[in-house]
């Protein structure tokens, strides 16, 4: 691959005809460059793959089911050729990245996910109507062309299958990517157009889950989770439509004859996801959600800079001036890259925190990083609990619950609703105001400065939290609060009113001192924000 590496670089045409432009990627069997076509012009994708082993088998299979494919979403291959030493493949250039690109970036919405698994699914159709099966379905194999509309295509026919043709495997040898291959295939059975259906599912579940359904760290272990079956996706999607979910679950039964076909499965994600549209959506279809990416990527943003300015501000280290320097690189830096925004955000205070106290410093750090951590497959959500502050002033902590709402997994929204009332609280001690909820005057010191040891400061912080343990009781509150908003609008109108009582029993008695109104008036806030949203589904 160097020498190959070395030869395009000179810019030489390859077969006579391919001018190398520059490398898109690579992989241990070989790789794809951006080529241009001299004899008709086109910029074309061409993998270049080594002839020794089952590679060059795979690459002359994928040549030959991409020609027999005439599909949108199916990438082109335009030839297929050989030398001594290689084989290559011309394809469609399409810009863009994959669907597993999309996922770890955390940018893929519910549904431009959907819109892409029903593509995946109309072209699946089409290589079953044509005798082909596809068998490695997985994120890393759909490509998500550039642009707003959603238009997925399906990659890699490397390992398919064709009516008429023998596995490359041996007996036993069981191809494509283990964590979305289905039950039936890893128990021995052949391949059939219902473990291609499986793939979508696991797919689809991953996406919308935020996890993958079965992974667990070995293959041995991910495979007995395969064997058992993936949980039921409204144990941590309860918000989504219930036809959606119930046919993710079909799509995942461990059943082959009870999954649907891939036509079907297409049709049925569409009618799910938008059932109160009765018009059928085309194969590359506009979805309805670039002001809600565009709000995300601005609320990210503004997040950001106001975390990493207001500590530069108020946390003596910094020169004049910085403050709004650092604000604006982390808030520029969370719109483009969301996780190097967040963390570089998370990263501005720890040298104020040093100049305190090098035990408060590294105790932040390290929670910090945890945090990056937590949040690594929702960066953009990750610096909610900054709303704490914000809304404090206003008497308004209680509509902390509610900002958790497009958080996902349930244990990043109960952890984002408890930490911004715990850091609502640090803020009014830092500034020397009314506590949050409960009222009264933050202590003027909490006998950490200048201590080294990290511990002794955990301690400190834990001790000044037993002693104003009210606010530890609503912070705990507002995380059970912020886990039940998806299962209340699940239930409708009963479940928001019921949300909304829960709300008050867990907020106003428990805590006497606190001031009601405002916390009756976010409890029905919240109750109406969630039946308004109940009702539009």
């Amino acid at each position: 691959m160097a020498d190959l590496a070395l030869a395009l670089s000179g810019n030489a045409l390859v077969l006579g005809r391919y001018r190398p432009l520059k490398p898109l990627g690579a992989g241990g069997s070989g790789s794809v460059w951006l080529a241009r076509d001299e004899e008709t012009g086109l910029d074309v994708a061409l993998k270049i793959i080594a002839r020794e082993g089952k590679a060059a088998q795979r690459a002359e299979r994928e040549a030959a089911a991409a020609a027999r494919l005439r599909h949108p979403g199916v990438l082109r291959a335009y030839a297929f050729q050989r030398d001594a030493r290689h084989v290559y493949i011309a394809h469609e250039y399409v810009p863009g990245r994959t669907f597993r690109e999309a996922i770890r970036a955390g940018e893929l919405t519910d549904a431009a996910a959907i819109e892409a698994s029903a593509q995946v699914c109309e072209a699946l159709a089409h290589a079953h109507g044509a005798g082909i099966l596809h068998r490695d379905v997985k994120p890393s194999n759909v490509l998500l062309a550039e642009g707003d509309r959603i238009s997925a295509r399906l990659l890699d026919f490397g390992l398919a299958r064709m009516a008429e043709a023998e596995t490359l495997t041996e007996a036993g040898d069981v191809p494509g990517t283990l964590a979305y291959i289905s039950p039936e295939r890893l128990a021995g059975d052949g391949a059939t157009e219902a473990a291609d259906v499986w793939a979508v599912g696991v797919m689809l579940w991953e996406a919308l889950a935020g996890r993958h359904p079965f992974w667990q760290g070995s293959m041995l272990d991910t495979a007995r989770a395969i064997a058992e079956g993936a949980p039921p996706l409204v144990e941590l999607r309860p918000d989504l439509p219930k036809p959606l979910l119930q046919l993710v679950d079909r799509a995942l039964s461990l059943d082959p004859a009870k999954r649907p076909k891939a036509r079907e499965l297409a049709e049925a994600l569409r009618g799910a996801a938008t059932r109160r549209r009765k018009e059928k959506r085309s194969v590359s279809v506009k979805v309805d959600v670039p002001w809600a990416e565009q709000a995300s990527r601005a609320g990210a943003a503004a997040l950001a800079a106001a975390f990493a300015g207001w500590t530069a501000a108020e946390l003596p280290f910094y020169p004049h001036g910085w403050a709004l320097g650092l604000a604006l690189v982390s808030g520029t830096l969370a719109a483009l890259r969301p996780r190097v925004g967040l963390a570089f955000a998370l990263a501005v205070p720890v040298l104020p925190l040093g100049n305190v106290s090098l035990g408060l410093a590294i105790l932040y750090g390290a929670l910090a990083l945890a945090w990056l951590v937590l949040s690594w497959t929702e960066p953009r959500t990750a610096l909610l609990f900054a709303l704490g502050p914000l809304l404090a002033p206003a008497a308004a902590v209680g509509l902390v619950p509610l900002s958790t709402w497009l958080v996902r997994a349930p244990a990043r929204r109960a952890a984002q609703a408890a930490v911004a009332v715990l850091v609502a609280a640090l803020v009014a001690g830092v500034r020397h105001t009314t506590l949050p909820i409960v009222g009264g005057h933050a202590p003027l010191g909490l006998g950490i400065a200048n201590a080294r040891d990290p511990l002794d400061v955990a301690g400190s912080l834990a001790r000044a939290a037993t002693a104003h343990h009210a606010l530890v009781v609503e912070a705990v509150a507002f995380a059970l609060v912020a886990v039940a908003l998806p299962y209340a609008r699940a239930l409708g109108r009963w479940g928001a009113a019921g949300l909304g009582a829960a709300m008050l029993v867990l907020t106003v008695p428990t805590v006497p001192g606190a001031a009601a109104l405002p916390l009756v008036i976010a409890a029905w806030v919240t109750a109406g924000a969630v039946a308004w949203s109940g009702s539009r589904t």
